[in-house]
């Protein structure tokens, strides 16, 4: 998931912060974290036809690399989503800060209902924070960039992909693992404290119905 990005694909330009945000309804609160967060966004690579001699699509005609330098270890998905709206393009992140390097992603691609527009989803992918000096491979092969940019995403997915299984499928068996972790969450903290035995076994039950749901999802 951490690539090197050929000589060709290179831009490294300085994107200002005020150019993003005119291209959002921005609040007050996602004002400041631009603010406050982020103390550089670089336009770090474009990945396009006329760069890696890669066919495009029409979900995928380009793929941009945006590296957002951060000013301490946190970075809000607000501030991410503001660039993905401002970006007609799907977009790789990868993050700075002192933790390391991470690399983020929201699965985007064309509105059904308007060509024009573009649908990201809510949740990020993330790799996780690793040493800045990680080892870079090569971009995997693949025959369009439609394929490049899945075969991308997928890697952030932790729920491993199945022979055969498209992205789409990948990514709602990683959501319902998700909703049901949550829902495991309560459950043990109910379980804690609860006093009477007749209801502990009942949670237990119940949690244990839910665990091996999700083992079912996160299954290869």
């Amino acid at each position: 998931m951490f690539y090197h990005y050929p000589d060709k694909t290179r831009l490294d330009r300085v994107v200002a912060k005020q150019k993003v945000l005119a291209h959002t309804k921005g609040s007050n609160k996602l004002r400041e974290r631009f603010r406050d967060e982020v103390e550089q966004i670089t336009w770090h690579a474009k990945i396009a036809p006329s760069t890696l001699n890669l066919p495009g699509t029409k979900d995928v005609p380009e793929l941009q690399v945006f590296v957002v330098t951060l000013k301490g270890e946190a970075l809000h998905d607000d501030v991410l989503s503001a660039i993905d709206h401002a970006i007609p393009f799907p977009i790789v992140f990868e993050l700075k800060g002192p933790s390391g390097v991470c690399v983020k992603a929201a699965y985007k691609r064309p509105s059904q209902a308007d060509a024009n527009k573009w649908v990201t989803d809510e949740s990020y992918l993330s790799s996780g924070w690793h040493a800045e000096n990680t080892e870079r491979h090569p971009l995997p092969p693949a025959i369009h960039l439609q394929a490049l940019y899945h075969q991308w995403l997928s890697k952030l997915i932790p729920t491993p992909k199945r022979d055969g299984e498209r992205l789409e499928e990948q990514l709602s068996r990683f959501s319902a693992a998700s909703t049901l972790e949550k829902q495991a969450e309560k459950l043990e903290k109910r379980l804690r404290n609860t006093k009477q035995f007749n209801r502990k076994v009942e949670l237990n039950a119940e949690l244990r119905g839910i665990r091996e749901k999700i083992a079912d999802y996160i299954a290869r």
